[in-house]
């Protein structure tokens, strides 16, 4: 338990709450013996004012019926329930009449208000010593040198005092216990989130970056930090996992060309002076070429994936973009015996980068130029931009072999090509490309087949959606 409390206290939120505990105990003390200090000086105040008022009543009693009215109007309000004390003592300072036995010595000697509570003792009650009761009093001397002492009890203020101390001191220490109860409830949740948090970091540190931070669907600081984490988490674990896939598939991929490079090279030395050297060298250009832009390609790749485009995102005209692309591949579609069909909206502006759009969209013509050749199905190629349900939606659509609805999240990912004899020329890297830049863009690259009723050579439709930029 000790323990618990000590990793409890441990947590910046507990540790927050204990300063504000603390000084919440310390305002409220200071608030207790204030507010309690000012009750007992306006009870002190009115009884002063109470007291004034009553010694003029008295003088004006005696000066206008003499010491007999006097002496019935103190009896009167004697006997009063809570009467104030009432004494009316000869010049020398003896007691003569009212209601007190006793009076601390010396209070009579002075005119006016004592200047020090003093104690007194009643009729009918025993003598105390020192716990005798305390009081304060007016003295006045009348015309005939009688002394008259008007005075109250101070037990009233002090009681009153008493008791709004004490009933502070209760809502007070309920307020405290609440606020330690919910200091605990709430160091403990937090230190079980850390403790949730901390496990999963660690699984996280031993290699599974499948895990996520948990989270409670509350939104607070810590939900907003899970979700944080979490989201480079799922981009770490992203581009581990391209890491991976291109070290599983650079070993196979380019394993080809470059032995195609060395057995070139060494047929070139084992011809001797017979071998067409030109020739030779000129094939090992054209392997490095095709070594040089697949690892252009993949370098592409990872620098649009890390962020690291290298032009800013800008307004372009992708309509215009689109009409460029079509007719720089026109002249290929169709010395392949394709036509090249476009549907482009005109004036249709995107947030993005013009070059890599540019070279998605390339790259995705290409493909369709590939495989669609020969292929026996229909021999054409669409490129179509339009706005649909405020999204923009570039797409290329042509009659080959298409791509299996069970394959499309295979294709996409880097060196995975359906051409298992890789009978077709390429490096499997134009739709991974063509996704990296979509992600740059916050769009989404679609895979669907163009005449999904035929059985054979359905096509194979690629769409580029960007969302629309925001005026």
């Amino acid at each position: 338990m000790l323990g618990r409390l000590t990793a409890l206290y441990r947590t910046t939120a507990v540790r927050l709450s204990a300063v504000y505990l603390l000084l919440f105990a310390t305002c409220a003390a200071f608030l207790v013996f204030y507010v309690s200090s000012m009750s007992e000086n306006l009870l002190q105040q009115q009884m002063r004012e109470a007291v004034a008022q009553e010694t003029e009543q008295i003088e004006r009693v005696f000066d206008n019926n003499g010491m007999n009215g006097l002496l019935r109007t103190l009896e009167r309000r004697s006997r009063q329930p809570g009467a104030n004390l009432y004494v009316i003592a000869s010049p020398t300072g003896e007691v003569l009449a009212g209601n007190v036995a006793s009076l601390q010595p010396g209070v009579l000697d002075t005119e006016g208000w004592t200047e020090t509570p003093f104690r007194y003792q009643r009729y009918q009650e025993e003598a105390r010593g020192n716990n005798r009761p305390m009081a304060y009093a007016q003295v006045s001397v009348l015309s005939n040198g009688l002394r008259v002492l008007v005075g109250r009890d101070l037990g009233e203020p002090e009681n009153f005092r008493n008791l709004v101390r004490q009933a502070l001191m209760v809502a007070l220490g309920v307020m405290g216990v609440g606020a330690l109860a919910i200091w605990y409830l709430i160091g403990r949740n937090a230190l079980k989130r850390m403790d949730r948090m901390s496990g999963a970091s660690q699984r996280i540190m031993a290699g599974d970056l499948s895990q996520r931070l948990p989270t409670s669907g509350s939104g607070d600081e810590f939900d907003r930090l899970s979700e944080s984490l979490n989201t480079m988490l799922g981009r770490i674990e992203k581009l581990n996992e391209g890491l991976k896939q291109v070290s599983d598939n650079i070993a196979h991929d380019l394993k080809t060309p470059l032995t195609r490079l060395r057995n070139k090279a060494e047929a070139a030395l084992a011809g001797g002076e017979k071998t067409d050297h030109r020739t030779a060298l000129e094939e090992m250009i054209t392997e490095s070429d095709q070594l040089i832009r697949t690892f252009n390609a993949l370098l592409m790749i990872s620098r649009v994936e890390a962020g690291q485009a290298p032009a800013e995102m800008s307004a372009i005209d992708i309509s215009g973009i689109a009409h460029d692309s079509a007719e720089l591949y026109e002249p290929v579609a169709e010395d392949c015996g394709l036509k090249l069909v476009t549907e482009i909206a005109d004036g249709i502006e995107i947030k993005g980068n013009r070059e890599l759009v540019g070279q998605a969209l390339g790259n995705l013509i290409d493909n369709a130029v590939k495989y669609a050749e020969g292929s026996g199905g229909e021999p054409e190629i669409r490129i179509s931009l339009a706005l649909r349900e405020g999204d923009v939606v570039l797409s290329v659509a042509d009659g080959g072999p298409g791509v299996p609805e069970d394959k499309r999240d295979d294709v996409v990912k880097r060196f995975v090509r359906l051409d298992a004899s890789r009978s077709k020329p390429g490096t499997g890297l134009g739709l991974s490309l063509a996704v990296a830049v979509m992600e740059m863009h916050h769009g989404r690259l679609e895979l669907d087949s163009t005449h999904p009723e035929r059985e054979n050579n359905r096509g194979l439709t690629v769409r580029m959606v960007f969302p629309v930029v925001a005026d």
